[in-house]
């Protein structure tokens, strides 16, 4: 099908292919050939509804693979097995004829109590960036588009519709925005979704600052900015600051108001050109995707792979005294709800009606010979009587004291995490943790098995001998958990978030979730582990960590700058132990003596390396010179500083295995001098430095005793002045009695000079 030029449409026309038709669909334009072309939502799998449905719930989406939610694929790290989940996301997507999917979300995780912290992938920029670059190219070599999501700043549920993220330009940069930039420069989604928020007092989908100048002038973004549905606060602003899309449908009111404001010169008509144009791009992309994919879906082959990636999705906190695997013919006592009634994935636009579900009960009775006996030990019901609780307890204390083990699945129910609120603390009930302490009581052979969408406290990782998070792992979650408890898959996720010991240790603590409207993002460029490090503050879990059935062993890493300015990372690890198993490797870099606030380290490259036992592979890792830059606030651009980095080849950002430091040569950054630069900038400048240095060894020999008295004995008077601005250097001049040529227009005249030498 031929999709037609923008220029063979009215003004009408192209007003209306700037909403949406409906919920789901874009608008036609029947009269040239425009079809319409359905979106939905993601982003762990297919939520395909019938028109007039809840839109929240999934009684009306068509079966789907409910895949593991971000909060677990990301803790894999491991880019060829995402890139894998994403093509099978694409394959479903083009099957239901559906032309763009709306995910992945990749919003950093900067408290623990967002609500909809199971949609996103981290709390570091490398990592969600990474990630979501191979999900996008996963799901678009299908055919079919994808929607990065939500830009920018969306970092809550309290207040979403109209709070303002008040973030520094540094962290706004460096953290927030970094993951956004490198999917958009890698992969080209065929949509970026603006997210409800306002960024800095701004609306985001009115801000022609984030999405043209960023989104598209500075990063090269090619394709169409769509609405998060219902984000649109001014149309017309927004379509003119580069917001093209407008969903859900408005019933044709925004359309007439971008009519009028054309008519009555408010607007420009070129505007509604280049969204309308869009709009005809991403359909003409739809219309030629279509069909790539044949059906029927193979049901079994893409369970088959969320099961595998949900093993490869749980991390093993701890296995004290090799607790775990556990023995196939052992008395097991399961322990908990969750083993009988998954929670798999979050509440709100995301839930999927999956094809199947697992349970992890059945699972693990399907893998042993051996006695499985199951106590409910708790309830997730909203209102539970204490008589209840006192007897679900006792019933599970019973099971455990005659088991060789117990598996204790504890966990958040799902009413405590949803899109659309925030969670008040990171408790997990009392109930459960009265559980506990009752089971490792009857049984310290205990492994407690976690399923939340958010991190939790954690008070009893001191006394339980084993702890699996197994996040929620999506539809096959209770097959995978099944296999990493008997050691058929050896586990090798880690953590994408820091697993802290107490709520108020968190970087956001006292800046959440704000107040009359604005979020201030007051921990600036310390979020995640980079708060926790710099403040030498205890975890339960540090960034990073997860461990395995196996061992490994690292040489002493080696680093280079290549031709391109990239750092090159070689180090050789080893399987040290008698299973195959997989390794992340991960690398941090550092700059003692940086004239910026920086973390003591941060993750800037990473890779996932499976080893058969004995096998040693030399693995190379690239930080790219662009990941070593920071936002200079006073250009306003990305700038290398150049000095020697310590690159740090680690298990975790606490398990450093070796390190290596570089010479890293930096960018030139050429600021023009002013009356009120310092002393400091201006001695440090090739023409004007010399100058000044003269003037200033003929002012303070100028100085009598007097005048120097007013200092007290041993006072650096360099250091001093390196702060002095350079337009007040006068006042030197009269103090030393000498006011000759030290007046303004020397100074003047001088700064003049050295900013001519620097423009040539």
């Amino acid at each position: 099908m031929s999709i037609p030029d923008v220029t063979e449409l009215t003004l009408e026309e192209k007003a209306s292919l700037t909403s949406g038709a409906s919920f789901w669909h874009t608008k036609s334009v029947d009269r040239v050939g425009v079809p319409a072309i359905m979106v939905t939502d993601g982003p762990h799998g297919l939520r395909k509804q019938r028109e007039g449905g809840d839109h929240l719930g999934i009684g009306d989406s068509v079966p789907a693979t409910c895949f593991p939610p971000a909060v677990g694929l990301g803790s894999s790290w491991d880019i060829d097995l995402v890139h894998r989940v994403g093509e099978a996301l694409g394959t479903e997507t083009s099957i239901e004829n559906v032309g763009v999917l709306l995910g992945p979300g990749i919003n950093i995780k900067r408290s623990p109590l967002c609500g909809r912290n199971f949609e996103y992938l981290s709390e570091d920029p490398i990592v969600s960036g990474l990630l979501g670059a191979a999900i996008v190219r996963g799901i678009q070599s299908k055919g079919v588009g994808t929607s990065l999501k939500h830009f920018a700043a969306n970092n809550q549920e309290n207040d979403r519709m109209r709070s303002s993220s008040d973030v520094d330009p540094r962290p706004l940069r460096e953290i927030y925005l970094r993951g956004f930039q490198r999917v958009v420069e890698d992969a080209q989604p065929w949509t970026v979704m603006c997210s409800y928020n306002r960024i800095n007092g701004v609306y985001a989908s009115e801000d022609p600052w984030l999405l043209t100048r960023v989104l598209r002038d500075e990063w090269g973004f090619e394709g169409l900015v769509v609405s998060d549905w219902g984000a649109v606060n001014e149309r017309v602003p927004g379509l003119a600051a580069g917001m093209d899309l407008e969903m859900p449908s408005s019933n044709g009111v925004t359309d007439a108001q971008i009519v009028a404001a054309v008519r009555d010169g408010s607007l420009a008509e070129s505007a509604v050109d280049v969204a309308a144009g869009r709009v005809l791009d991403l359909v003409r992309k739809a219309t030629e995707g279509a069909g790539a994919v044949a059906g029927p879906l193979d049901v079994d082959a893409h369970h088959a792979l969320a099961r595998e990636a949900a093993g490869r999705s749980i991390v093993l906190l701890k296995n004290d005294g090799d607790l775990l695997p556990l023995a196939k013919d052992a008395k097991i006592a399961v322990i908990g709800e969750f083993a009988e009634k998954p929670r798999y994935q979050g509440a709100g636009s995301s839930m999927i009606n999956p094809t199947r579900l697992d349970s992890a009960l059945e699972e693990i009775r399907a893998l042993t010979p051996g006695e499985v006996a199951y106590a409910q030990g708790f309830s997730n019901a909203l209102e539970v009587a204490d008589e209840q609780t006192s007897a679900l307890r006792d019933e599970a204390v019973a099971a455990a004291s005659v088991s060789d083990v117990v598996v204790l699945f504890l966990g958040l129910p799902a009413r405590l995490e949803s899109e659309g609120y925030d969670r008040e603390d990171i408790d997990l009930p009392a109930a459960q943790l009265h559980l506990v302490d009752a089971v490792l009581a009857a049984n310290p052979n205990t492994v407690v098995v976690l399923s939340n969408g958010g991190v939790v406290a954690l008070p009893f990782a001191d006394r339980v001998p084993a702890i699996l998070e197994a996040w929620l792992l999506g539809q096959a979650g209770g097959a995978a958990t099944a296999d990493v408890l008997f050691g058929d898959v050896n586990p090798s996720a880690k953590l994408t978030e820091t697993i802290p010991m107490r709520l108020e240790d968190t970087p956001a603590f006292l800046d959440f979730p704000g107040e009359f409207s604005h979020t201030r993002y007051g921990e600036g460029l310390f979020v995640g582990y980079r708060w926790y490090d710099a403040r030498r503050l205890e975890v339960a879990f540090p960034f990073g960590h997860g461990l395995s059935y196996t061992t490994f062993s690292y040489t002493d890493a080696a680093a280079q700058v290549d031709a391109n300015g990239d750092v090159e990372v070689t180090v050789a690890v080893t399987n040290t132990g008698d299973r195959a198993g997989r390794e992340v490797v991960q690398v941090y870099t550092s700059l003692n003596g940086s004239s910026v606030q920086r973390a003591p380290r941060e993750l800037k490259a990473f890779a996932s390396v499976a080893l058969e036992p004995g096998e040693t592979q030399v693995v190379t890792l690239t930080v790219r010179r662009k990941d070593l830059a920071y936002w200079d606030i006073r250009p306003g651009r990305w700038v290398v500083e150049g000095g020697e980095y310590t690159i740090d080849v680690a298990a975790s950002s606490r398990d450093i295995r070796s390190s290596v430091t570089v010479a890293v040569e930096g960018d030139v950054v050429s600021l023009p001098l002013s009356r009120t630069s310092s002393m400091g900038e201006v001695l440090s400048h090739p023409i004007a430095g010399p100058v000044v240095q003269a003037a200033i060894a003929q002012m303070m020999g100028g100085l009598d005793e007097s005048a120097a008295s007013i200092m007290p004995e041993g006072v650096d008077m360099s250091k001093m002045m390196e702060s002095f601005p350079i337009g007040r250097i006068g006042m030197m001049g009269a103090l030393a009695g000498d006011g000759a040529g030290t007046g303004p227009e020397m100074i003047d005249d001088l700064l003049a000079m050295a900013n001519a030498a620097q423009r040539d």
